[in-house]
């Protein structure tokens, strides 16, 4: 039987959640009230909380500068929502967005991210640190780099990731950093100039930055370069609608990003794992893997719907024969020796520090931290070898260390 408004809201009052308005309140039948913690926990005039995996932990402020909406969203602790639209997303520890926001399924902010006004995310996941400006669009990337909050990526206000083509297809997953060397926290940031933009698929190396008004159309791995361009010329050529370019960058670049997903599923899995406490629950590790298998299942799809497109162009494989190696590959744990030795690494530096994950990462050397992007780069390059080798336009083409040779 569905649970009263009021009576969820009188059940929350009593634990110690605090409404300074909760007439204004409005909360689904379906939110589990034992998933609301009770410690500091404020929710302003005007919210909406819907979703029954909505979960909500210690010190969460929600809607303090405007009304805010959560649908099924997976909020740690100290988080501030400060108001707009947030569903099907994971938000850890200290995340911090602005009014006006518009954050849409399969996005994860990790410890320290933080948003500005008025940006828009889907399909969406930045490492710890990496900060938005205001009046962003940035949706179907990853964002790593940075060492902490003095030293992060970013991304300046005004700034738009272009992931739908003329073709009407979103194949274009764009992979700032990647995720074997990102998840260390070790890396030079990345910075996107803000009122520009970058077109997707696209792939940024560490230490990369955009100049202010430039848009970025092509593949820049090479570390530590500036990418800037001038008033654009003039143009009219003739232009078939329809008409594919740049397929093998395309394939390769959604693989590529697959591929740092499903190494990022095992970062989660095997590493973020050791890290549940009071501060992160199981609930917050069990919201992350979902979502995140959610954007890897949103990948697949959206690589599929381009290969179909392309048939009329031309044909690029069997499509049910590389899903299959994609799935196969997607959830397998890498090299057991160097992930071993990894975690004992990790072990070792909880037993230092705690749980506290942001710590025990950047205290682990070098040579540990070596072996560790070693164990997730060897997922990253597996998948998107036997991913290829479905794929005969690939067939011929070497690629290392996700770096198309």
């Amino acid at each position: 039987m569905a649970v009263k408004n009021t009576d969820i809201k009188k059940v929350l009052i009593k634990k110690g959640v605090c409404f300074p308005a909760p007439e204004s309140v409005e909360i689904g039948p379906e939110v589990n009230p034992e998933r609301i913690s009770a410690n500091h926990v404020v929710v302003h005039a005007g919210c909406r909380i819907f979703g029954e995996k909505t979960l909500i932990h210690d010190g969460a402020c929600l809607g303090h500068e405007a009304p805010a909406t959560i649908e099924n969203c997976y909020i740690g602790p100290k988080v501030r929502l400060n108001g707009g639209y947030f569903a099907g997303s994971v938000f850890l520890e200290n995340v911090r967005f602005g009014s006006c926001a518009h954050v849409r399924e399969g996005s994860i902010l990790e410890e320290n991210a933080s948003a500005a006004h008025a940006v828009g995310l889907k399909q969406t996941i930045l490492f710890p640190h990496v900060t938005l400006g205001s009046l962003i669009n940035f949706c179907d990337c990853l964002m790593s780099g940075g060492t902490g909050s003095k030293d992060h990526s970013e991304v300046g206000s005004a700034y738009i990731h272009f992931n739908f083509t003329p073709q009407q297809d979103k194949a274009t997953p764009s992979l700032i950093g990647d995720v074997p060397s990102g998840v260390m926290l070790n890396q030079p940031p990345i910075f996107l100039g803000g009122q520009g933009g970058l077109v997707g698929p696209a792939r940024l190396g560490f230490g990369v930055t955009i100049a202010a008004g430039s848009i970025c159309r092509s593949d820049e791995l090479r570390p530590n370069r500036l990418i800037f361009s001038g008033p654009q010329k003039q143009g009219n050529i003739p232009y078939t609608p329809g008409v594919y370019r740049n397929v093998k960058r395309t394939l390769i670049n959604n693989l590529i990003y697959i591929g740092n997903l499903a190494a990022l599923m095992q970062w989660y899995r095997q590493v973020r794992s050791c890290f549940v406490s009071d501060l992160f629950p199981l609930a917050l590790l069990e919201g992350l893997c979902s979502t995140l298998r959610l954007a890897i299942d949103e990948r697949i799809k959206r690589l599929k719907g381009f290969i179909e497109r392309c048939e009329a162009q031309e044909r690029l494989c069997e499509w049910p024969e590389l899903e299959g190696v994609i799935c196969s590959y997607r959830d397998d744990e890498g090299d057991s020796q160097l992930r071993d030795a990894f975690l004992d690494a990790v072990f070792t530096g909880i037993r230092t520090w705690g749980r506290d994950y942001l710590r025990v990462i950047r205290g682990l050397d070098v040579r540990q931290k070596s072996t560790g992007t070693l164990w997730l780069q060897k997922i990253v390059d597996q998948l998107v070898e036997k991913a290829g080798q479905a794929v005969p336009l690939l067939n011929n083409t070497k690629i290392q260390k996700g770096i198309e040779e």
